[in-house]
């Protein structure tokens, strides 16, 4: 039997198999062709290996890695998949460990560096790494700091992004994840058939399968962040004698698990990093258990990925996903019978309100969690999922949900019968701060409020905007300077606690008129446009890969189209729409998505970024009936 990886002009992979392990086979052979530096990076990251190759820049990530035990995770929850998705993942690493030996990526070069044959759990590997610092246990940090600092205050801060799903019953689902802007791109667009299935849609380099977005013949499958409360912090009590150390539960004090590593750093001594478990959870900061459901029942969701793929109905779907475990997600789906469901997949623990709130007592019996919480579904004529609190949906399960402004401008496109590539592109402002500005007697206030609230790069008003936004939280933090000592937490979560940042995000909810008309005076005249200080600024691993050009981009935090800064800090767009795309269930011809890079992961490939002029400028490319041309038989 032969198989065959075929692109289309973009260097997408299209793949065909006469077998699913054949495809899956397939699928981990392009992916380390595609992505070989960016797959090793993640298995490093997932073993805390970084700091071998680039030094001490390296272990704060890795020391993070080990405490929170991400590779034994992946190990356990691997070893209690079926026997049917185990040979489903180990033909996937096969087909990793069969072109990563060979691979010629310039990275591994400037760091003298080599690919290692991977593990069977590897992908499970990855795929925490891309998600452990999804959920919301830094914010539980964070309040710790403000309650410790300044007493009680308003700081429930909205998510600094989230991402859009918006789906027509008999029509189309469309949408984009919004995350942190990696170059290579954090998902990797995939065409995947064989006679079992045939379905296009985001990867995450390193991991089979589709497991957020894809498109079969007949049914199509999105998600967004539920922004479900499903991580907690315990405060631990310990006690040693020698090399045993104990924990004070309900009961006593109880034995506990320890153990120390050794990180190797390159041009450096080697970092031991003590590696403490108690029955909350690893130790990952201090006295600071983190309890998880992928870690508390060793399960991550991974035994719905196949079923997923073979789904040809919303039912399909939404069995699939009943064993999914983290992150907690809102799924939409449909099929080509016009069936629109809505639901939330994943584990969200049922326990005392406290514990969503800090780090709680960990030898108190009411912070223990007490099974998982019954979790939301609907069949529905028009869906509208933006991280936002829907009272019928996901308001219950968790406490820092996005503003409204985003679902409420996609409802009202929808309404106006906006066309979905339309509404990618709208750049319209939240509203919530012009209510301040019509307060103000202010010539800059007059002048916001005649402004069409559009976020073009091209926008002076826009630019001034921003710089209100800036001058207003600055103000701010000068007044709530306690927040600004050190949270003597490790180092490596400054980013998460950063009072700017964490200010600027609670701006809608503490911006007084004083300082909002103290804030206009600040900023005086401009003449910047928005795109002078909005530029895309993606994370790179490495130098090597970093664009070396600079963009600028439309749109904002609480855009429809989504390109984010850090509000007090900097316009620099961080994050954003990680993908674009509509399924259409009606004509799958009609079918379109685009990434803001490329497909290729290596700097040197035309397929590095030829699709960023197209994400920038608001345009999409064919899914389907594409043409292609073959790259390679393989003989399986």
């Amino acid at each position: 039997m032969t198989s065959a990886i075929h692109r289309d002009e973009w260097g997408i992979p299209h793949l065909v198999a006469d077998s699913v392990p054949d495809l899956s086979f397939l699928q981990g052979r392009v992916t380390a062709r595609d992505r070989a530096w960016q797959i090793e990076v993640g298995r490093r990251r997932c073993e805390g290996r970084m700091a071998e190759w680039v030094g001490p820049a390296g272990l704060p990530w890795d020391r993070f890695a080990r405490r929170v035990r991400l590779d034994d995770t992946a190990r356990q929850c691997h070893s209690v998949l079926s026997a049917e998705t185990k040979a489903w993942l180990r033909a996937y690493v096969d087909g990793v460990n069969s072109e990563l030996p060979s691979t010629d990526a310039p990275e591994f070069a400037a760091y003298d560096a080599r690919p290692e044959p991977w593990h069977q759990w590897t992908p499970l590997g990855i795929f925490l790494v891309n998600h452990i610092l999804f959920g919301t246990f830094p914010s539980k940090m964070w309040r710790a700091h403000v309650e410790a600092t300044v007493g009680s205050l308003p700081l429930v801060e909205e998510p600094a992004s989230g991402s859009n799903a918006w789906a027509l019953a008999g029509s189309y689902i469309a949408g984009d994840p919004h995350r942190v802007l990696e170059l290579p791109g954090i998902y990797q667009q995939v065409h995947l058939t064989c006679p079992e299935f045939d379905v296009a849609g985001f990867a995450f380099p390193g991991v089979p399968g589709l497991p957020h977005f894809g498109q079969a013949g007949s049914v199509a499958w999105a998600i967004t962040n539920a922004m479900a409360d499903y991580q907690d912090l315990y405060s631990e009590e310990l006690r040693r004698s020698g090399d045993v150390v104990e924990a004070r539960s309900a009961s006593g004090w109880e034995r506990v698990s320890r153990h120390v590593e050794t990180i190797t750093v390159r041009g450096e001594p080697a970092v031991e990093v003590e590696v403490i478990e108690t029955p909350r959870g690893p130790v990952i900061d201090r006295d600071l258990a983190l309890r998880l459901p992928s870690r508390a029942e060793f399960e991550l969701g991974f035994e719905a990925l196949l079923p997923l793929l073979r789904s040809r109905t919303v039912e399909d779907v939404r069995a699939a996903l009943e064993c999914w475990v983290e992150p907690v997600n809102s799924v939409v789906t449909m099929d080509t019978s016009g069936r629109l469901f809505s639901f939330v997949a994943g584990k969200v623990p049922l326990r005392d309100d406290r514990v969503r709130q800090v780090p709680v007592p960990a030898w108190e019996p009411r912070y223990a969690w007490q099974g998982y919480a019954p979790l939301p579904r609907s069949q529905r004529e028009v869906v509208v999922n933006a991280n936002d609190a829907r009272p019928d949906d996901t308001a219950e399960l968790g406490n820092d949900f996005a503003s409204p402004a985003r679902a409420n401008r996609i409802a009202a496109l929808l309404l106006a019968g906006t066309p979905p590539a339309e509404i990618h592109t709208d750049v319209l402002a939240d509203p919530v701060l012009f209510t301040v500005l019509e307060r103000l007697d202010h010539p800059l206030a007059t002048r916001l409020l005649a402004w069409d609230r559009r976020m073009d790069a091209g926008s002076a008003d826009a630019a001034l905007f921003a710089a209100w936004r800036h001058a207003a939280t600055r103000r701010i933090a000068d007044t709530l300077q306690p927040l600004f000592t050190d949270t003597g937490y490790d180092p490596f979560f400054a980013s998460w606690l950063n009072p700017l940042q964490r200010l600027g995000r609670a701006l809608p909810k503490i911006l007084t008129d004083d300082v909002a008309l103290a804030a206009l005076s600040d900023v005086g005249s401009t003449t910047k446009t928005w795109g002078d200080t909005h530029v895309l600024a993606p994370t790179v691993a490495v130098p090597e890969t970093a664009l070396g050009q600079v963009i600028p981009v439309p749109g904002d935090n609480d855009c429809v189209r989504s390109t984010s800064g850090i509000v007090g800090v900097s316009d620099a767009a961080w994050k954003g729409s990680v993908a674009r795309y509509v399924w259409n269930l009606n004509d799958r011809a009609a079918s379109r998505w685009v990434v803001p890079f490329g497909a290729s992961g290596r700097p040197d490939s035309a397929n590095f970024a030829d699709q960023l002029p197209l994400w920038v400028a608001g345009d999409l490319l064919p899914v389907f009936g594409v043409k292609l041309t073959l790259e390679e038989d393989v003989p399986l």
